[in-house]
């Protein structure tokens, strides 16, 4: 009966995680795409944390597991893998995406690969998420 109870609030903590996720991609796009901007409006933030690639790769440590788990719970309850290997795609667009700003690779690739990698993510955990509302045996 107590597993019953765990199971059930893990299944029930899945939409959360979902948005959750779809949050951090969103973070991540964000400091990606607006940094530049803000740097040139604002020097003196070059200075502090926010402008440090650190940033992505706290986002990435944070939607890993995140992402996992909700695509995880969906596929196990709706039984569509789809969702799960989008954000697998997703998530290893964004693992790229830290090899090329590691190896010192043109800054444009790591956008755009962050970019698509965190589309992919948000988009997998969109649909799992209606999918997860729209299924009748999901405890949503």
């Amino acid at each position: 009966m107590m597993t019953d109870t765990v199971s059930g609030a893990i299944l029930r903590s899945a939409p959360w995680v979902d948005r959750f996720s779809i949050s951090l991609s969103a973070l991540c796009v964000m400091h990606c795409l607006l940094m530049p901007l803000l740097l040139i409006s604002l020097p003196s933030l070059a200075q502090t944390f926010i402008s440090s690639e650190a940033v992505h790769l706290s986002l990435i440590y944070a939607v890993i597991p995140s992402s996992l788990f909700a695509l995880g719970l969906g596929c196990k309850q709706h039984g569509r893998r789809l969702f799960l290997v989008v954000g697998i795609i997703g998530l290893s667009f964004l693992l790229l995406a830290v090899a090329v700003e590691s190896m010192a690779i043109d800054h444009l690739w790591e956008k755009v690969f962050t970019v698509i990698g965190a589309l992919f993510i948000a988009i997998a955990h969109v649909r799992n998420f209606q999918n997860c509302r729209n299924s009748n045996n999901c405890d949503c």
